[in-house]
């Protein structure tokens, strides 16, 4: 549920450039600051290659959906902390943090979210979701590319392209939480992939009683 906004493009693309992670590193709000990957770490692009297309989900379009009635209703609706951390790769410790972000989930099924990056990088993306079981949950999240302007601090810069998290998550009985896998791929402005990230999430619905300081 991110995947990037530019906190994952910034962890992919230090993928791509083949940066070492390192085990202390943290992408939580309210940190201190800490170094990020620039944009430009998705990979080279064409210099004249129109902006990042969407490109097709990468998971089955037989995903089981189930309807409910009123979206109105369901228990997803609402606002969430969530945490998305590396798991079962090559190359990238289990436990490092891929992103840190705050969800809206809105009840036309469509979600926003809003992540630990700074806002300078593009920190806000946007993706709809399924009810896909009891208490079952995906989410297709696209982080839409941008411009490469911390190679070319005079200008616009290079387009890069977009990634995309699938989610997939169950709610806790009392609503409260989820936990569940997320899969996110970014892409060149080409449609090809260039890093591919799995992991585990978990969310911590927000209410009005909620400080920033349990967020952290």
């Amino acid at each position: 549920m991110q995947v990037t906004c530019k906190t994952t493009i910034a962890i992919l693309g230090a993928i791509v450039l083949g940066t070492a992670f390192v085990s202390s590193a943290s992408a939580q709000c309210g940190n201190s600051p800490v170094s990020h990957v620039a944009p430009s770490g998705w990979g080279q692009t064409n210099p004249s290659a129109g902006r990042g297309q969407l490109v097709a989900a990468s998971y089955s379009p037989d995903v089981m959906r189930v309807s409910d009635g009123d979206a109105d209703d369901e228990p997803i609706v609402g606002m969430w902390h969530a945490t998305f951390t590396a798991q079962g790769n090559a190359g990238i410790p289990d436990g490092a943090p891929i992103d840190n972000a705050l969800i809206v989930m809105h009840s036309d099924k469509t979600e926003i979210m809003a992540s630990s990056r700074p806002p300078q990088d593009g920190n806000i993306c946007m993706g709809v979701w399924e009810k896909t079981g009891k208490s079952k949950y995906r989410v297709n999240h696209i982080g839409w590319g941008g411009y490469d302007t911390a190679n070319a601090p005079n200008g616009i810069g290079n387009p890069t392209g977009p990634s995309q998290f699938i989610e997939d998550f169950v709610l806790s009985p009392d609503g409260k939480h989820f936990t569940g896998t997320f899969t996110v791929d970014a892409y060149d402005t080409s449609g090809n992939v260039i890093a591919h990230i799995v992991g585990v999430m978990s969310g911590t619905r927000v209410t009005v009683g909620t400080k920033a300081s349990d967020l952290l």
